[in-house]
């Protein structure tokens, strides 16, 4: 019988592998790479800390692929006292819902030791991301970039000389298990600023302020800043990336213009800025073209907007060849919008401008949504005391057996099947009292469950927070195994009756993460076309953490076997002990 499980699960997992091989063209190649996920000492900032590493680096290697490419990821755990796992961030997973590498969604984690396989499809040209999705480890250093790139026959609608990329991250000293820790403590205990802003893994922290028990060596190479070389009169194509763990960004290149191309995989109708807002979670592609004075470098300077700023910026040097690449810049660091650091309205108008697709690459969604659900997010208590983060009132939380299992397998009581609030009273609900009129929530591992292949309105809805005065935050949301369309922004309250018709129904950009500003609402849509059970929440670490997210369920009838190495926690372990 084990040889005949066996037997069946490899023909499941053949007939698939065997559908997406048959929808790839023919140039297709399989990309294999393998990682060893391990502690070890980094001075990213200057400050020895401890970093989780791939092969012994932080940002990990980039993956490289064309459209139609198999990407195939043997990942050792080697941390010794911690799980891990890996989410593809938007990949879609097409397929290969099981692959998706979030924690208690679509597997249980890799645990010390044990080696796991990740297998999957690139469809779509782009720039993306990866990160660890168990806990706060993303926060430790475990990312890195996807690029993926058209055919060689195909061409993108810009043109550049060279294609470059910069990935931005905030950086505390704490470990992941004290900031963590502290999250779930009574009294709650914040996370606080980041010590420094990394651009391509390197900051600069003042090793004045470095505690006794700190080693802080200001000359370190780890942390020299990171020099991005330009050959005058050239045009370059630089993919920005952000997987900060709380800070929005402010991103620009002193002196140069940038023109936004790409978001998120999608092209934008182009769109020319001084600097670019950039919240966790997203991606974008702008040009700029080296016709400054070449007689001298530049700066390329990360301020956090959103927040008060309380951390130096993250700095890099644009090195005009042949200058020294060590050359400074002459010019004061650039210092962001500092006059305009919670400017809500600056922000919006610029997210709202790069909300629509290139002319060309129009993709209109559906005319009308068979079901809209509204999602009041919220700061609250619980019954213990603890401070969360929910939606309509529910604090979301994972089971100890992954929703896609649980659901497949038919696993009863892995999880509240109550269902999840589809609404609040937002007829009644005051969105900017100051204190919020419902302090309370409740946990649950509640899901929405939704129709296949059903089109859906999802309206998140921002509020004041349990601070001392009026406080509301930006909330970068991101969904798993989707794009979605961004229909529309708006401030204050939205109000279904009067709010929809400012939906952009024409030629709205298509994305997977996107901005949720303070005291307003954001509104997309997408199609529940993508069998299996995903993610949907706030990419601020410590807000998911603390509960800020959902998770939708379709088509998963529609799932073949699932493989049993996703399997082995919870009510699972039992699953796997069986199929072996």
């Amino acid at each position: 019988m084990e040889r005949l499980a066996s037997s069946f699960m490899c023909s499941s997992l053949l007939v698939v592998l065997l559908l997406l091989s048959a929808s790839r063209p023919a140039h297709s190649k399989v990309r294999v790479h393998r990682w060893d996920i391990s502690y070890a000492f980094k001075s990213q900032d200057c400050v020895r800390n401890l970093a989780v590493t791939i092969n012994g680096q932080t940002p990990g290697p980039t993956i490289r692929a064309e459209m139609g490419d198999t990407v195939v990821v043997h990942v050792k755990n080697n941390l010794v006292t911690e799980n891990t796992a890996i989410h593809w961030h938007g990949i879609r997973q097409i397929g290969t819902p099981w692959f998706d590498g979030t924690e208690g969604v679509t597997q249980c984690p890799i645990v010390p030791g044990d080696t796991f396989t990740y297998r999957f499809v690139v469809d779509r040209p782009g720039t993306y991301l990866y990160h660890a999705h168990y806990g706060m480890q993303r926060s430790a250093g475990l990312y890195g970039l996807i690029q993926v790139a058209l055919p060689a026959a195909q061409a993108e609608p810009f043109s550049y000389d060279y294609d470059r990329s910069i990935i931005l991250n905030d950086w505390w000293h704490d470990t992941t298990q004290q900031l963590s820790t502290g999250l779930a403590s009574v009294p709650f205990v914040w996370v606080n600023e980041p010590k420094s802003i990394l651009i391509n893994g390197r900051g600069k922290f003042n090793c004045s302020l470095a505690a006794a028990n700190q080693v802080c060596n200001a000359t370190s190479p780890d942390c020299s800043p990171f020099v991005l070389t330009v050959v005058p009169g050239m045009t370059y194509r630089l993919r920005i990336a952000s997987v900060s763990s709380l800070s929005a960004f402010n991103f620009e290149i002193e002196g140069h213009d940038l023109l936004v191309v790409e978001a998120d995989g999608h092209y934008v109708n182009p769109f020319a800025v001084k600097n670019l807002n950039i919240y966790s979670g997203e991606t974008y592609s702008v040009l700029f073209t080296a016709d400054r004075d070449a007689s001298r470098n530049y700066w390329i300077a990360a301020n956090v907007v959103g927040r008060r700023p309380d951390t130096e910026p993250g700095i890099a040097v644009l090195n005009y060849y042949p200058n020294h690449p060590r050359r400074t810049p002459p010019t004061a660091r650039p210092e962001g919008p500092l006059w305009n650091w919670n400017d809500t309205d600056y922000r919006e108008q610029q997210s709202i401008a790069l909300s629509r697709s290139h002319p060309d690459y129009i993709h209109p969604p559906p005319a009308t949504s068979d079901r809209t659900i509204l999602l009041l997010n919220t700061q609250n208590r619980v019954e213990d005391g603890r401070t969360r983060w929910s939606l309509n009132g529910v604090s979301h939380d994972m089971p100890h057996t992954p929703y896609l299992i649980a659901l497949r397998e038919g696993l009863r009581h892995a999880f509240d099947e109550t269902p999840a609030p589809e609404r609040y009273d937002y007829e009644n609900y005051d969105v900017s009292r100051h204190p919020p009129a419902v302090v309370n929530a409740t946990i649950s591992t509640s899901i929405y469950r939704l129709k296949f292949n059903s089109t859906v309105d999802v309206v998140l809805q921002n509020a004041n927070t349990l601070a001392n005065s009026s406080n509301s935050e930006t909330h970068p949301w991101h969904l798993h195994g989707h794009d979605f369309w961004v229909l529309a922004y708006g401030t204050g309250k939205f109000d279904p009756r009067r709010d929809t018709s400012k939906f952009n129904l024409v030629d709205p950009i298509m994305k997977n993460t996107v901005a949720l500003h303070p005291f307003g609402w954001t509104a997309i849509r997408f199609r529940a076309d993508n069998p299996g059970a995903w993610a949907f929440h706030c990419h601020i670490e410590a807000h998911f953490v603390m509960g800020m997210g959902v998770v939708f369920a379709e088509g998963v009838d529609r799932i073949g076997r699932l493989p049993t190495s996703i399997m082995g926690c919870g009510d699972s372990k039992f699953l796997r002990a069986r199929h072996h």
